[in-house]
């Protein structure tokens, strides 16, 4: 059984560029994460002080044992770049697991 993903957008509608950017991440995440069975990844846009949009991305991982582990949020201008942060983050979770 292969590692999965549900990506959620909130506020706005995504792209193909982050489906294709979070298809690469998980392929990062899959070589190292042995015990995850999903990665639910939710990006939520925001209006910052100015009005500008911001991004919040968020992994949740779930385990063979249903053991949940939430990845910090991460926020920046760009969707892509916040995505990539999470799953650096979520990365250097794994590692200290394992």
């Amino acid at each position: 059984m292969g590692l999965g993903m549900q990506i959620a957008y909130l506020g706005f509608s995504g792209s193909n560029v982050i489906e294709r950017e979070a298809g690469i991440e998980l392929l990062r995440l899959a070589g190292i994460a042995t015990d995850i069975v999903d990665c639910r990844l939710t990006i939520k846009s925001r209006p910052d002080p100015a009005g500008q949009p911001l991004y919040d991305a968020q992994l949740v991982l779930l385990t063979h044992d249903w053991e949940q582990l939430t990845v910090q949020r991460n926020t920046d201008a760009d969707p892509t770049i916040a995505m990539r942060h999470a799953f650096d983050d979520a990365l250097r979770l794994l590692r200290k697991r394992y």
